[in-house]
């Protein structure tokens, strides 16, 4: 047969100034976007300059803990935060050399520009321990103002005392440390994974180059848009978001470029001319991956509704992440490939055949070959059996502890402050340092007062006064005690706007639920006894948190499920088989859930598990699950006007089979990458997502979804004119078909990946 030169060849076809533009305009792509990997990637080492930590940051203005933060700040002359230094003897009790050692090491430490007004030494009962209260100065970076204290410590303490730095400021170190790793260690282990899977799927070393440079400057690009969007003021950053950016950046951006690169190949069997090819697997590309996209960003978007900053600057930040993904994956790949041509996929060059239009995609031998004729043959077996094991397997979903955990148990590796929190709660009254805060009016004083001494766990209750030591007074039923001898006066309360500042340390550690049932309980009786009175301080502070995230994911995972079914009737023109994709998609999630809560709690023994943790994993789940069933089901819906429900629905699962397990691999492996981080929430998000995407693009996209959709028949396209003229599609000439496919917004190329 003559191959077609009229048509590909760029000698007879393209003017020659057509053909400089052609080398000209992808070159300036190139550019644009090395200038923005330039721009970008520095900003790596200054994300802290944009970030926090801090839980109290990103609490809603109005909620009570976050009131009384703010109103408290009125009371102190500064904002510095709270630590406690925690000194053991290893060989019993201290004497009074030890403890004139130890005061001297104290005084040391008053000479520090990162600390503020330092406690004397205050020993335990029974004087094997001392503890001090060393607040550090909120104008130093936090994590060297505590590795100042430590090297103070380590130098100067005497032989046999072991010395811990705990409380709000040493937890918030370990915590930052534990999130040190997202810049460098991240970023390498999940583009070590990603280069393994492309290297397995394409047997070739440019083509695998090209994908994951394709990623690394859409990262890049993203993170100078989030990085200067913060800096502008219009969110506040932190270390779990920033992981999840850039592991969602790497796999979206890396999974759309495997759907460009697919089309390519097929437009290189039947394009002679590889820019041909490039425009023809661009226009067939782009509408299901801008489609795909947009769904994630929809459903991103709806994180907006939470009243938790750390969960509504996720939306904006990851949809950003999503939209760079999908600029790289269109313009960045294609330029590159396009300048590269059949070389990029050396030593697998695919050749040019004229011949092979139309069928070679369609895998008919293989483990899909076997795999698709298997789902024909069997569907209704398949599917019961199917949704059976699914439905075992999300029933675990009953053993989820989503309620909180312990700030202690942030961190899964070494941490000092959680080791002198320990030491701390054995030696000292265990919420010693991290006191509740509790603003209350002046004229209800003695009421409140009454119902903290009532509560159970409060150990001590002391008020704001500008002349007591340490600018606080005790105070109990009887008012306000001296602290300067049976003669001398009571110190006056400090009194702002009307208010008075009370502080009750807590017989529990601040982070335990024990401590967080005591807040419930202090709120519910000065509500009563003290109207207006507002409780604060860390346990609040934890407690506020949780509440609202509980709300959150109540609010905002139906608001997802209803967007995205919307979109998904919108793109397949039917209400039947949107509704069946996302129960099946729920199932999944369901599953994956459960399956974690087994793994979590009888294996792993974790302690339970933020409430974030579901919300998270449902919006990343089910969103890029949806990704790889509009790549499923467009393709089926094409195949289906041509061919007829049933022969359209095993010719689609033939054709997306190798690509859409092929992207699955991929954002599996990029999530799973987040356990690298040393944190509660980033291993079991890693987790939850990493085994749910392997679980739908193996089992649910593969035989739940084809053979559900075998054994309804047309009427899965119900109410669409598919659903009852299903056997004409067959017999419609080819210009019909496109002509149907068009009216449809999606022509012949559309969904083929």
């Amino acid at each position: 047969m003559t191959k077609p030169t009229s048509k590909n060849d760029s000698s007879t076809t393209w003017p020659k100034k057509w053909r400089l533009l052609r080398v000209f305009l992808p070159a300036m792509i190139l550019l644009v976007w090395v200038v923005a990997a330039g721009l970008g990637g520095p900003l790596f080492g200054r994300i802290s300059e944009v970030s926090s930590n801090d839980q109290s940051a990103y609490l809603p203005a109005d909620s009570e803990s976050a009131t009384v933060s703010t109103a408290s700040q009125e009371f102190y002359d500064s904002d510095d935060v709270p630590g406690v230094i925690v000194i053991v003897s290893e060989n019993g009790a201290l004497d009074e050399a030890d403890l004139a050692e130890i005061g001297r090491v104290v005084d040391s430490l008053g000479q520090l520009d990162s600390t503020g007004e330092i406690s004397p030494p205050i020993p335990s009962e029974d004087g094997e321990a001392v503890q001090v209260f060393v607040p550090i100065d909120s104008s130093v970076e936090l994590s060297d103002g505590v590795d100042e204290l430590k090297g103070v410590l380590d130098s100067e303490l005497p032989d046999g005392m072991t010395s811990y730095v705990t409380g709000p400021a040493g937890l918030a170190t370990d915590l930052s440390a534990a999130f040190a790793g997202v810049d460098g260690l991240l970023l390498a282990v999940a583009f070590a994974a990603v280069l393994v899977i492309l290297l397995v799927v394409y047997r070739s070393l440019i083509l695998p180059a090209a994908v994951l440079m394709t990623s690394l400057v859409a990262l890049c690009g993203a993170l100078l848009v989030v990085w200067n969007l913060a800096n502008w003021g219009a969110f506040l950053l932190n270390g779990q978001v920033q992981g999840i950016l850039f592991i969602l950046v790497i796999g979206a951006s890396t999974d759309y470029s495997l759907l460009y690169v697919a089309r390519y190949r097929e437009e290189l069997a039947v394009n002679e001319d590889r820019w041909e090819a490039t425009k023809k697997a661009w226009r067939a590309t782009i509408e299901p991956v801008v489609a795909s996209g947009g769904t994630v960003i929809a459903g991103l978007l709806m994180l907006l509704l939470s009243d938790l900053e750390s969960n509504s600057v996720l939306g904006p930040v990851a949809s950003i992440g999503i939209i760079v993904s999908i600029l790289s994956a269109l313009t960045l790949l294609p330029a590159l490939l396009g300048l590269l041509g059949r070389h990029a996929f050396w030593p697998r060059v695919p050749h040019y055949d004229p011949d092979s239009v139309g069928e070679d995609h369609v895998k008919s031998t293989g483990v899909w070959g076997r795999t698709v004729r298997w789902v024909e043959r069997r569907p209704r077996p398949i599917w019961i059996v199917t949704l059976i094991v699914l439905a075992v397997g999300a029933a675990g979903v009953t053993q989820l502890r989503a309620d909180g955990v312990a700030e202690t148990e942030l961190v899964l590796t070494v941490s000092e402050a959680r080791d002198g929190q320990e030491v701390l709660s054995e030696k000292f009254t265990a919420g010693s340092g991290s006191p509740a805060t509790i603003l209350v009016p002046e004229g209800n004083l003695d009421e409140a007062v009454r119902v903290l001494e009532e509560t159970e766990g409060v150990d001590s209750v002391t008020i704001s006064a500008a002349d007591g030591p340490g600018g606080q007074a005790p105070i109990n039923q009887d008012g306000i005690q001296s602290t300067g001898g049976p003669e001398a006066p009571a110190p006056e309360p400090t009194v702002v706007d009307g208010n008075v500042l009370l502080q009750a340390t807590l017989s529990y550690p601040a982070d335990e639920r024990a401590a967080l049932d005591a807040i419930v309980d202090m709120r519910e009786g000065l509500s009563e006894a003290a109207p207006g009175a507002l409780v604060g301080g860390p346990s609040a502070t934890n407690l506020d948190t949780i509440t609202t995230s509980i709300e959150d994911r109540q609010l905002i995972i139906p608001l997802v499920l209803v967007v995205i079914l919307a979109i998904l009737m919108l793109l397949l023109r039917a209400i039947v088989a949107p509704i069946l994709l996302v129960l099946t998609t729920l199932l999944s999630f369901g599953t994956a859930m459960g399956v974690s809560a087994i793994v979590f709690n009888e294996i792993l023994d974790f302690p339970g598990a933020d409430p974030a943790v579901p919300l998270y994993a449902f919006v990343f789940l089910v969103a890029l699950s949806i990704d790889y069933t509009i790549f499923l089901m467009t393709r089926v819906r094409e195949e289906s006007l041509r061919h007829g429900t049933r022969k359209g629905i095993v010719r689609g699962l033939a054709v997306t089979g190798t690509v859409i397990t092929s992207a699955g691999m991929v954002l599996a492996a990029t999530f799973a990458a987040l356990a690298v981080i040393p944190i509660l929430f980033m291993f079991q998000l890693a987790f939850i997502v990493a085994f749910g995407v392997l679980l739908d693009t193996f089992v649910v996209r593969t035989l739940l979804v084809p053979a559900l959709s075998l054994d309804i028949g047309k009427k899965i396209w119900w109410p669409s004119k598919l659903s009852t003229d299903d056997g004409q599609a067959a017999e419609l000439t080819k210009d019909e078909q496109d002509d149907e496919l068009r009216t449809d917004g999606q022509n012949g190329h559309v969904s083929r990946v």
